[in-house]
């Protein structure tokens, strides 16, 4: 069985919605960011799925797919793994690799997972991590925590929702005062 991972960037107050400055994916591309452009490198090597909901899609799919001379060479990876895009109203992806999932996520995510692969990576789709949290998909967090404090904004986890200790598997900090954790959800 393929493991389902959410991979977050988050605010130390919490916050993985983006309604400020604090995160420039192309600052990734700056030298004092190399050790962290490495780790997100080594993370998509080891998987083969991306999933979003339609509203993360459709933002990513305005941004990355045409970016020229990009020097993280986030846009090589998100044009040639295979995404999944949940929506009920998506027709045509319109994006390279990509594969609209109408029917109920959950079955949908069940079926990803079911099948031979890499990671199935999620990231950003607040509202479809909530969904897969509360459903019991999550079997492993990647959290990105930048030195920022937004004071607003959704959270990872919904709210009411308890979860029983996660594991550590692995901390890592970046030159650039970023820090990593990876945690076992199942």
């Amino acid at each position: 069985m393929r493991t389902l991972v959410i991979t977050q960037n988050i605010t130390v107050d919490g916050s993985i919605e983006m309604l400020g400055d604090w995160f420039d994916p192309q600052g990734q591309a700056k030298e004092e960011n190399s050790d962290l452009l490495e780790e997100l490198h080594h993370q998509d090597s080891q998987a083969d799925g991306f999933l979003v909901g339609r509203r993360t899609f459709e933002a990513l799919r305005a941004y990355w797919p045409d970016l020229s001379d990009d020097p993280t060479g986030i846009s090589d990876y998100l044009n040639r793994v295979q995404k999944y895009v949940v929506s009920s109203t998506m027709i045509d992806p319109q994006w390279q690799n990509s594969t609209v999932l109408s029917g109920d996520p959950l079955e949908e995510v069940r079926g990803l997972k079911a099948n031979p692969g890499r990671d199935i990576v999620v990231t950003g789709s607040i509202t479809l991590c909530h969904t897969l949290i509360e459903a019991d998909l999550v079997d492993e967090y990647r959290l990105f925590f930048y030195p920022a404090v937004q004071g607003r904004g959704r959270r990872l986890f919904p709210d009411g929702f308890e979860c029983p200790a996660l594991r550590l598997l692995e901390a890592k900090v970046f030159r650039s005062g970023i820090t990593y954790s990876r945690y076992d959800a199942s």
